[in-house]
């Protein structure tokens, strides 16, 4: 053979293989390879059946033509079993079968896809050959894991639109139940505070006691309700991030709070920082909240600190409060895992602490010792993406 021929069908290899792999969507991958392939060979369909359940059918055709829609067990469709790569057959009646155009005459290159299904290149000049399967069969191969990969891909696409809209219903559900579970609350607070109001003088210490404590759960629900509300909306939808300068934040905070007066806090010189005022003081609030609540000592301390990091700020929350087993270290993080059935305690805290700085892109972890007291950490990136 000629060198302009050898040149020739490696440019022509080449030109199929820059073909493949452009594109994740099915349809267009097939037009970018099998329209060229049809171009250069001078053939005149190409179509692509798959097996799917006890069928074969046509998932691609040019032309388009009919659907083929036929039982994997019918006689035109036995022989593609025995196809190892790629054969090339004569046209009859049983094969025109499931062609998706009308062919009488000329022959037929048949390609075997794997998982992918059967390649049909069809010409009715009977311009294809044996040397014609060798020179495309590691583009085929090529082509093929690219069906794979479009088909990969449109998967993961459906399976993020499904948890999308799975993850919006169970938003909507959440938001629908607390104000289905709201507005009753509110009825039974209301009516314990007009019995005691209307009783004074009236009522024994046991009703007294059962009536506060009515109320008393009443308003651990309503933080309940709050706290779920809350986790439930962290990271939903892209929000602005700006300077937020932490030590006015700190301020606020602590001013929203009912810190006791045997508990001293002493806080470091903070940064500024680029993120969200709102889920910031979240995040500060829920640490310090913590620490605060399980402070079992005469004279409680709190201490609140950053270190530089270079590519990020190591902050840490440490007390001087009962401590947390390590069996606990890990299970605390999950919503409703608390270590103690206190009044107060929701078991949400700290859950949307972690689901905070899981947020910006940052790690929690802590250190304890039972009696001693607990050091929480957690990092929030220099530079972060704006997903806050």
């Amino acid at each position: 053979m000629r060198i302009e021929n050898h040149i020739l069908d490696i440019l022509q290899l080449y030109e199929y293989a820059m073909a493949i792999g452009k594109s994740l969507d099915y349809k267009e991958s097939c037009d970018l390879f099998l329209k060229l392939l049809l171009k250069r060979k001078n053939l005149n369909a190409a179509w692509i059946i798959e097996p799917k359940d006890n069928m074969l059918q046509s998932t691609y055709a040019i032309p388009f033509g009919e659907e083929i829609n036929i039982k994997k067990d019918d006689e035109a469709s036995g022989f593609l079993d025995t196809i190892d790569f790629g054969k090339i057959i004569t046209v009859n009646k049983a094969i025109s079968r499931i062609a998706p155009i009308p062919i009488e005459e000329g022959k037929m290159a048949i390609f075997n896809l794997d998982a992918q299904g059967y390649l049909f290149l069809y010409s009715k000049k009977n311009n294809i050959s044996n040397k014609d399967l060798s020179q495309l069969e590691p583009v085929i191969k090529k082509f093929t894991i690219n069906l794979k990969a479009c088909k990969a891909f449109k998967e993961q696409e459906q399976l993020l639109h499904n948890l999308e809209m799975q993850n919006q219903e169970l938003s909507d559900y959440a938001h629908m139940v607390s104000h289905d579970l709201k507005s009753p609350l509110r009825s039974v607070d209301t009516l314990a505070s007009w019995l005691i109001e209307d009783n004074k003088g009236k009522l024994d210490d046991h009703c007294s006691a059962q009536l506060g404590l009515i109320r008393s759960n009443v308003e651990k629900m309503d933080a309940l309700i709050n706290g779920i509300l809350d986790y439930s909306t962290i990271g939903k939808n892209q929000i602005e991030t700006y300077k937020v300068d932490l030590n006015v934040l700190l301020k606020d905070v602590l001013n929203l709070m009912e810190i006791p007066s045997h508990i001293s806090i002493d806080i470091a010189e903070l940064p500024t920082i680029l993120g969200d005022k709102y889920r910031l003081q979240q995040l500060f609030q829920n640490l310090i909240s913590n620490a605060v609540k399980y402070n079992d000592k005469p004279k409680g301390l709190i201490e609140i600190g950053v270190e530089d990091k270079k590519q990020f700020w190591e902050f840490y929350i440490k007390d001087n409060g009962k401590g947390i087993d390590e069996a606990y270290f890990k299970k605390i993080f999950k919503v409703f895992e608390k270590l103690e059935n206190t009044q107060d305690s929701t078991g949400v805290g700290l859950s949307i602490v972690k689901k905070i700085v899981d947020l910006y892109g940052g790690k929690i972890w802590l250190t304890s010792e039972l009696g001693v007291g607990t050091t929480f950490y957690f990092t929030l990136k220099k530079h972060n993406d704006g997903t806050a």
